[in-house]
């Protein structure tokens, strides 16, 4: 074993990883690189998420020892890939690619998405079917070594910038519901394709409707096996969950700093009441940042679990509840909003825009990657064990349930 290169398993170690970092950027070189080209490069050195195979975009290291490199390219100045603007691809399509795709398919998507040059929405959700996912309508026919795909998704977050789109479909309607869906790869660009906005209460228009109609996707782009689609999907869930609930943060960093930022700018605003508020406020979200760095911990060492639903219940109430006090704090400021125009943003950002925004904004958390409803049926059957609520609908085929 070579020291600062591998450990006795053959894996690399930090000081393995800050070699590799230190290579690529002598290579290329952040300050005369330009951007694509470096992501392009620290991609091709496997350095993009190192717990991912070697060829991947990784190294086959521990997933911990990210953070080893995140840190050396971030001093050094080096681009990101603008994680928010393709925060589905990285969060929910690459997991989900890597761990049921053919190595065609993780050849030809992954580089792309990590790189930002593709950027990824989700069809998963539709107007009948939100929170009950599994009886979606949308209809995938298979025809030859195509499958033509007609029906309506709802609330995807950034269908107006997409190339690609993860989507499951139903191709046998005598299955029960949860078992007659498959999971495909949609090309956006796709004549059958339709994107509408959907203007929310910021008046941006972030989410979108998308309409398929005869949309032709070949074989080649199925994830998983025919039917298989709900097995699928759960790897996107879960691993959207904590992609929206567990984001790392430092010490009183995302919406907590802003607030206490607040508090301390202001000390004329200040009341007895709020300031209990507050410290609550402070405490919880301190123990989500450290349940988080756990749950990472987990993540580590496989695929995550129902725990990251908790993570995401817990990041809406607070988003929910620190926003609602720091628009309390700021009295008529708080009120204030920039611009109602219809806006098509590239993502969301809770923490450089006014307290008004974060207001409205936040009311979708408990709506968006689950309803907090249906996480805390998650929470309670699948990590408290308790009795699951009953379901009629188990057995029955697809097409004779009542809509």
């Amino acid at each position: 074993m070579t020291t600062g290169e591998t450990t006795e398993a053959g894996r690399l170690d930090a000081d393995g990883l800050r070699h590799r970092t230190a290579d690529l950027l002598a290579a290329h070189p952040p300050a005369t690189t330009a951007p694509l080209d470096f992501l392009r490069a620290r991609f091709d050195a496997g350095l993009a998420w190192v717990h991912f195979p070697r060829g991947l975009g990784g190294l086959d290291a521990p997933r911990a020892l990210q953070a080893v490199v995140d840190a050396e390219l971030e001093a050094a100045g080096a681009p990101d890939n603008n994680p928010r603007r393709i925060g589905i691809g990285l969060g929910m399509a690459a997991p989900t690619i890597l761990r049921f795709g053919t190595d065609e398919q993780k050849k030809r998507f992954l580089r792309p998405l990590w790189t930002g040059e593709e950027v990824w929405c989700q069809l998963f959700s539709e107007p009948g079917a939100g929170s009950d996912l599994a009886a979606l309508a949308t209809r995938a026919v298979r025809d030859g070594d195509h499958w033509t795909v007609d029906g309506q998704k709802v609330w995807t977050s950034g269908a107006h910038q997409a190339r690609w789109a993860i989507l499951i479909a139903r191709t046998d309607p005598e299955l029960p519901k949860h078992r007659g869906i498959t999971y495909f790869v949609c090309d956006m660009t796709d004549p059958g394709v339709e994107v509408r906005p959907l203007r929310q209460i910021t008046g941006e228009a972030e989410f979108n409707e998308v309409f398929l109609t005869g949309v032709r996707i070949p074989d080649a782009h199925r994830l998983g096996e025919v039917g298989e689609g709900w097995k699928v999907a759960q790897t996107t869930l879960m691993n959207e969950r904590v992609a929206i609930g567990g984001a790392r943060l430092p010490r009183e960093g995302g919406m907590i700093g802003v607030a206490a930022q607040a508090w301390r700018e202001r000390p004329g605003a200040r009341t007895h009441d709020l300031h209990q508020r507050l410290l609550r406020h402070w405490v919880d979200a301190e123990v989500a940042r450290l349940t988080g760095e756990r749950l990472r911990q987990q993540l580590a060492k496989g695929q995550p679990g129902p725990e990251g639903s908790g993570m995401k219940l817990a990041f809406a109430r607070l988003a929910q509840q620190i926003s609602g006090w720091e628009v309390e704090f700021l009295a008529d400021e708080g009120l204030l909003y920039d611009d109602w125009t219809l806006r098509r943003p590239e993502g969301v950002d809770f923490t450089g825009r006014e307290a008004g925004y974060r207001y409205l904004r936040a009311k979708g958390n408990s709506i968006e990657g689950g309803t907090s409803e249906v996480l805390l049926n998650i929470v309670a059957e699948r990590v408290l064990g308790l009795p699951p609520e009953p379901r009629t609908d188990k057995d029955v085929a697809w097409k004779d349930l009542p809509r």
